[in-house]
């Protein structure tokens, strides 16, 4: 368990009313959200983890695997789809290249094989156009398609969390295909499963996918979310584990299912006003359980850990994606440092700022996001998230989209990233893009516009790098391509044939 920090008397910066928090906080305001006259000392670490073994946050081990650095035992994911136009060619002429390297765009053509962009920069000769289905950039700006790092196919535009599990499995497959394609009409050509409502969905929506049988994202797929019973938050979206038996043989039902990723709901969530964000629900030991089990099976983890303590358990047990991370600490924050080569963090601010200002249309006013604890758990998690990104943590897109007021098609968390977290549109691009590649466990084929890459690009009518909203709205978007296909083009580079038909894109 994380250390709980004291501090001298200081001046905060606290822009929420503290009477919103929990009797049991434990939370005191980090370094990074107070005035100091001098430098803060460094915290004082625990040199125990919450099962009593040895702990050193800066050397992080636990039995033997080394934490800063990938399990050696997880699996490459597969994130193939099925080619039939490998002889294709497609060239887009004269655009302004994005590539996700870092480098400023640049004018230049690029050539795109089958599924794969083989050349990059470079004037186009009339020999490599001979046949190519040809794209006049006119200085718009190619880009990769991006990521979302929280994505939930099966969560169903509710207004409520225990809405997510009532939908018939008919229509609930109906819909997750819906939101799949609805992902990829807005650029997004990467997702990360967060949990599937119902057990088997996401597996099918990425086999799917991948078979080319519907149009969607590379995805990574999950299972139902895993909690304790008096740690669950939703009762019909969760598969329940008490023990560290009953914990094993989930992880092992969803490898044989042929998930890619397991998720921990380890912390509460202020909406249901039961488990507030700051309490932690799942014991020492079946995390390291559930982590061993995953590991063990090749598949990630991922973890609901709103709390400081959940935090600290995911670092001292390996869990590999940490959802939120809002109520870091001092002490945590440095362990967290310490792997950063090894975890990524996806904090989900759309849910918080659509909690707090979107909601009011659906019965929740923004007084009621206030009184339950949101504007707090705001105030607290951003200033947590710019000294993350300060430390290079590896902060991801993705929103936890799918509630009636973040319904899927709104997605706009690179815009988030700029306008609440400080990020320049090239650091905001960058995360979306390269370190979507990263996550996937494909960062020589996904996530950037270079040769031997999987052509999944978007060409974007304007420049995100002076207006980053622009890829908040899908309309800005005139092309869009998967695997080498085109999934969408615009009426003024070809006579139309995107059927929007099915999206929820609006």
């Amino acid at each position: 368990m994380a250390a709980v920090q004291s501090h001298p008397p200081m001046q905060a910066e606290l822009r929420f009313n503290p009477q919103f928090g929990p009797s049991t906080s434990r939370w005191v305001p980090p370094k990074w959200m107070l005035k100091h006259a001098s430098p803060p000392s460094t915290p004082r670490h625990p040199n125990q983890n919450g099962l009593g073994d040895a702990w050193d946050p800066k050397r992080p081990v636990f039995r033997g695997v080394d934490l800063t650095k990938p399990d050696p035992r997880l699996k490459v994911p597969n994130v193939e789809i099925a080619c039939e136009h490998e002889e294709s060619v497609i060239a887009f002429v004269d655009v302004q290249i994005l590539d996700s390297t870092g480098a400023q765009p640049y004018r230049g053509d690029v050539l795109i094989n089958g599924k794969r962009i083989v050349k990059v920069g470079p004037k186009l000769d009339a020999k490599e156009l001979e046949g190519a289905r040809v794209f006049q950039g006119n200085g718009r700006t190619l880009m990769s398609g991006m990521v979302d790092a929280h994505t939930h196919f099966t969560w169903t535009n509710s207004g409520s969390l225990d809405g997510l599990a009532t939908m018939p499995v008919e229509e609930h497959t109906l819909f997750s295909m819906r939101s799949a394609r609805t992902f990829i009409d807005c650029g997004y050509t990467m997702c990360f499963g967060a949990a599937s409502a119902k057990t088997r969905i996401d597996v099918v929506i990425r086999n799917s996918i991948q078979a080319g049988d519907i149009p969607g994202p590379r995805s990574l797929a999950n299972g139902q979310e895993m909690a304790p019973r008096e740690g669950c938050l939703v009762a019909g979206i969760t598969k329940y584990v008490d023990s560290i038996e009953e914990i094993q043989a989930a992880i092992a039902e969803f490898a044989e299912l042929g998930v890619d990723n397991v998720k921990l709901s380890m912390s509460g969530e202020e909406i249901t006003e039961t488990i507030r964000a700051e309490d932690t629900t799942f014991p020492d030991e079946l995390v390291a359980a559930g982590v061993e089990a995953a590991h063990a099976a090749g598949l990630r983890v991922c973890s609901h850990a709103r709390s400081d303590e959940a935090i600290m358990q995911c670092l001292q047990y390996g869990v590999d994606m940490i959802y939120h991370a809002s109520f870091i600490s001092e002490a945590s924050m440095h362990a967290l440092e310490a792997q950063k080569d090894r975890v990524f963090v996806a904090p989900a601010l759309a849910w918080l700022y659509g909690t707090l200002e979107d909601a009011e249309a659906f019965g929740y006013p923004p007084t009621k996001a206030e009184s339950v604890g949101y504007a707090r758990e705001l105030a607290i998690a951003v200033p947590g998230l710019k000294e993350m990104m300060k430390r290079g943590i590896r902060i991801l897109p993705g929103g936890d989209y799918g509630f009636a007021w973040t319904p899927h098609g709104t997605y706009r968390d690179p815009e988030l990233f700029v306008t609440k977290l400080g990020y320049t549109p090239m650091q905001s691009i960058i995360a979306a893009t390269a370190l979507g590649g990263e996550l996937l466990m494909h960062p020589e084929e996904l996530g950037k516009v270079q040769p031997g890459f999987f052509a999944d690009l978007i060409l974007v009518d304007g420049n995100p790098l002076d207006d980053i909203s622009l890829l908040s709205h899908h309309e800005n978007l005139d092309v869009i391509l998967i695997n080498g296909r085109i999934h969408k083009s615009h009426d003024k580079d070809h006579p139309a044939f995107y059927e929007n038909k099915g999206s929820m894109a609006k």
